[in-house]
């Protein structure tokens, strides 16, 4: 539901409605953007900034908001227009650095860089934004975490770098994740944290900044972005915040100066004590992974020199060698009785989203059962005897007329004859929420398919170990051959066959909760293998759902070949599935744009809305025309490609 309350009597009764207006007004202010659609739900909050399209989801206010309650919502409402204001999301993505780790930590701190600004300005919401953030670390219950190893690095940076820039002290909630990291992150990169607020205003000098901090603390090499200093001076002029202010990282925070919110903070003086806002979902952390290190780094005398468009990883993609890779089963992966207790794990850790994923699911399945409802053809002139036109025959007989027999034929539904593949993203980065919520989602959407008449599929793809394996043990014992292509032993999990009843595979999702199993992500053969998978189907109509986390990583593999090798394979399958395969493709990405890969694909910020977009754009499908599409052999295989 959106603040504009002109058409809904209910809300105008409502005592929150004028603050609700109040927020979306000062939102949209702060931001410089009157476009921006500003929602209040129970659900997490979000933004959602897709050039056009900007969406602000908030807290909905209890119906008497507490003081505390107001300055939770207002806080996320500033952060969200800070971001919009002070943020360039083109220049952001071109100094993102490599690796999931580090990009972890470069969004984070470009998060605080955001909100220091606002808050240095204007002390009401420096107060919000503190507000928001105490409320933040206690329902993701790292106010009492005492290890490092579950404390998350990125936002211990993050506490560090606000410190830094505002002045101000961690949350108390987030006080101990800070001190546990402090020691060690002023020990490695004090230096460059001092250095960061004599940029604050000016994001790609920030960025350089946080760049070298990368290198301090060991998560990138020195120097990661350098192949970006030669065009920085041929960018648009909106990246520098010179002639767009509101999209720039530099000019958007002096065009704001002005903008004060003190004038709305008299309406939390007349609120009354009441009931707190609607609580988020459970974190669902997951425990920590087996040692992910196992097996050593390439020796740097084995890499080749770096080379982007080198002749001699020019050629097709290939494996060094399949004979290592699996496809295996999910109930081959572990006994029986650790799938039932990673199973009662997982709906614990979802235990709340289950419900909000459930009614999402019905509201699917009501839309395709409203679908299956019989609708006849009439006045045909064979088919099944229609009795309703009996009287016409009978009346034309009387009056000495002859009127033929009429006869009717029921229509079939477009998708009565379908099977639907979900595609699941098992790679580390996945730990954690999303691959939690990706799991559950799978679960409660393969059970309402199933009761509508759709056979569903649900698949996963990994790897079987971290920098290689015996593959890439393989290469080394062979001499280390020049342009080897893929160095690593794949594993595609099969959750649930597309002929397995849901209950048979319910507690096989669990595996996805196990540790040690989430490694390296190879998408494209992972995409080839499924959908080589769903031609082998009987069914007219065949969807494939990717559900993803990122481009595909694997460091060996890319440590000896060019950058973009298994971007390349994975943008040369989606092309030929789109183009000459009757499969219908769609892709999820998971604070990740996925839109540059597939042409049909949608991007969420927070695995939270997964849940939503899975079921909106299978329903999506469902009530459209199926696509009609010529036969296509299977996308070509990697060299000695597997069964």
């Amino acid at each position: 539901m959106t603040s504009n309350s002109k058409n809904n009597p209910a809300a105008k009764d409502s005592p929150v409605e004028p603050f609700k207006k109040a927020v979306s007004s000062a939102l949209r202010a702060m931001a410089g953007k009157e476009e921006v659609d500003v929602q209040f739900a129970a659900d997490r909050p979000s933004l959602v900034d897709a050039g056009e399209v900007v969406r602000a989801r908030l807290p909905e206010p209890p119906r008497k908001p507490t003081a505390k309650d107001i300055a939770i919502l207002r806080g996320h409402a500033d952060s969200y227009a800070l971001r919009l204001a002070c943020h360039n999301e083109k220049l952001h993505r071109r100094l993102m650095p490599e690796g999931l780790d580090a990009r972890k930590v470069f969004e984070a701190v470009e998060a605080a860089r955001c909100d220091a600004i606002g808050a240095n300005r204007m002390m009401g919401v420096a107060t919000n934004l503190g507000a928001m953030l105490e409320d933040r670390y206690r329902r993701s219950n790292l106010a009492e975490v005492n290890d490092i190893a579950n404390a998350p690095m990125d936002e211990a940076v993050a506490m560090l770098v606000r410190e830094r820039l505002t002045g101000q002290k961690p949350p108390e909630a987030a006080a101990r994740l800070t001190d546990l990291w402090r020691a060690n992150l002023e020990e490695r990169a004090g230096k460059t944290l001092d250095s960061l607020s004599a940029n604050i205003e000016d994001q790609q000098a920030f960025a350089k900044v946080v760049q070298q901090m990368l290198v301090d603390l060991g998560m990138v090499e020195a120097d990661p972005m350098g192949q970006d200093d030669e065009d920085e001076n041929n960018d648009d002029s909106d990246e520098n915040g010179d002639e767009k202010p509101q999209e720039g990282e530099s000019g958007a925070a002096e065009e704001n100066e002005g903008f004060d919110l003190e004038e709305t903070d008299a309406l939390s003086d007349d609120m009354s004590e009441g009931a707190q806002e609607a609580a988020d979902a459970p974190p669902g952390d997951f425990p920590e992974d087996e040692d992910m290190v196992d097996g050593e780094e390439p020796a740097e005398a084995s890499r080749p020199p770096q080379h982007k468009d080198d002749a001699r990883n020019a050629g097709a993609y290939k494996a060094f060698t399949n004979k290592f890779d699996e496809t295996i089963a999910a109930e081959e992966l572990c006994d029986v009785e650790e799938l039932e207790r990673l199973r009662a794990y997982l709906d614990k850790q979802l235990s709340n989203l289950q419900g909000v994923v459930g009614r999402l699911a019905n509201r699917l399945q009501r839309r395709l059962l409203a679908q299956q409802n019989r609708s006849w053809e009439f006045d045909l002139e064979e088919g099944t005897l229609d009795p309703s036109r009996l009287t016409r025959v009978v009346i034309d007989d009387m009056r000495g007329t002859f009127a033929p027999l009429s006869f009717k034929r029921e229509k079939d539904t477009n998708f009565r004859d379908t099977v639907v593949t979900l595609l699941i993203d098992n790679s580390g980065s996945m730990r954690g929420r999303p691959i939690t919520v990706a799991a559950t989602c799978a679960d409660i959407l393969a059970r309402t398919l199933e009761r509508c008449g759709v056979k569903v599929e649900i698949l996963g793809f990994t790897t079987k170990a971290w920098k290689g394996g015996q593959s890439r043990e393989l290469w080394l014992q062979s001499g280390k051959p020049p342009n080897p292509g893929r160095l690593n032993d794949l594993r595609h999990v099969i959750y649930k066959s597309a002929d397995a009843p849901w209950r048979r595979a319910r507690r096989n999702l669990g595996l996805m909760m196990r540790e040690g199993l989430l490694k390296e992500n190879i998408d494209g053969e992972a995409l080839e293998w499924a959908h080589n998978r769903l031609l082998a189907r009987r069914e007219q109509r065949r969807i494939l759902m990717m559900i993803s986390d990122g481009a595909p990583v694997d460091d060996t593999t890319l440590s000896v070949n060019s950058g973009n090798y298994l971007e390349k394979h994975l943008r040369a399958v989606i092309e030929q599935i789109e183009t000459r395969s009757p499969v219908e493709l769609i892709a999820i990405g998971i604070g990740h744009d996925v839109t540059r890969y597939y042409r049909r694909a949608v991007t969420i910020v927070d695995a939270e809305e997964l849940g939503g977009v899975m079921t909106e754009k299978l329903a999506e499908l469902f009530e459209e025309a199926p696509r009609i599409a010529p036969a296509a052999a299977p996308p070509r295989r990697a060299a000695g490609g597997r069964a």
